[in-house]
């Protein structure tokens, strides 16, 4: 009986991760997140391995967590371990796949650049660059009503309309803020759904007077909203371009996503206020 030895034993364990790797990149792809997750046999189709290998491989990773098995469907999708990890560096690379487009952008529209996410009701700026002197500003760490800007309305995008019920709560949603075109949930999902049309969200002087802004959404590997890149200015100088900077924006937004390894796919039709 003879052992391997120690180069061979990398060059197998290598090889078995290779083989993991492609298992969890079809478990990533399109179908599989349009069906929910993929069973034994299509997986060992689009890897070209036999059922058994495919099968105990999947067995390993979900004692693990890193994937997960349905069930009712016995189908496999990827695990809450797997999406741990990403989110304890999501954020941090976030930042640093952000920064180099918003000196960009803001040197490109000559205006203020903001990275932002969304924390419960509010939208917090992470990162703000002038496009000016390229100093950053005291946004970073404030947070505003997500219903009146347009860096919240982008970053709702992926809630239903019951989720926007329970986080923006009831009441009038433009007290004390006279210049708000909002006051309902539903109004709230109109503009969302706008912004979805549209690839970018606008607002002028809703939040503040004088203040206009655009918004386009940041989306990650999964194409989950992450973020928002944000463009504000006064009003003079940049409401009868909001369009053009929106557009700008979303492209921008579009790179930043690319690096976080979001391709463009057809979306699901979301449901309708009723």
């Amino acid at each position: 009986m003879t052992s391997s030895s120690p180069t061979e034993g990398a060059r197998q364990l290598g090889h078995g991760l290779r083989r993991d790797i492609e298992l969890l990149e079809a478990l990533a792809s399109a179908e599989a997140q349009e069906r929910g997750g993929l069973g034994v046999v299509r997986l060992a189709r689009l890897t070209g391995r036999e059922k058994s290998q495919v099968s105990r491989a999947l067995k390993a990773l979900a004692d693990e967590d890193i994937v997960e098995r349905d069930p009712d469907t016995l189908e496999y999708r990827l695990g809450w371990r797997l999406f741990s990890l990403v989110a304890r560096t999501s954020e941090n690379r976030l930042v640093r796949a952000a920064e180099p487009v918003m000196h960009a952008l803001s040197a490109d529209l000559e205006e203020t650049t903001h990275l932002c996410v969304l924390r419960g009701n509010e939208v917090l700026t992470l990162l703000s660059v002038s496009g000016h002197d390229f100093r950053l500003h005291g946004w970073e760490g404030r947070g505003v009503p997500a219903a009146r800007t347009s860096a919240g309305r982008v970053l709702l995008m992926d809630g239903t309309p019951d989720e926007l019920y329970l986080r923006l709560g009831g009441g009038d949603l433009a007290d004390g803020f006279p210049g708000s075109t909002v006051h309902a949930v539903q109004d709230v999902w109109q503009r969302v759904q706008e912004a979805r049309r549209d690839g970018y969200a606008q607002v002028s002087e809703e939040f503040e007077p004088g203040l206009v802004g655009v918004s386009a959404p940041i989306r990650d590997f999964r194409g989950r909203v992450v973020a928002a890149l944000n463009i504000s200015a006064p009003y003079e100088r940049m409401d009868g371009s909001l369009p053009a900077a929106g557009r700008a924006t979303a492209l921008a937004a579009e790179r930043v996503s690319a690096q976080l390894g979001w391709e463009p796919r057809p979306r699901p039709v979301r449901p309708r206020f009723t």
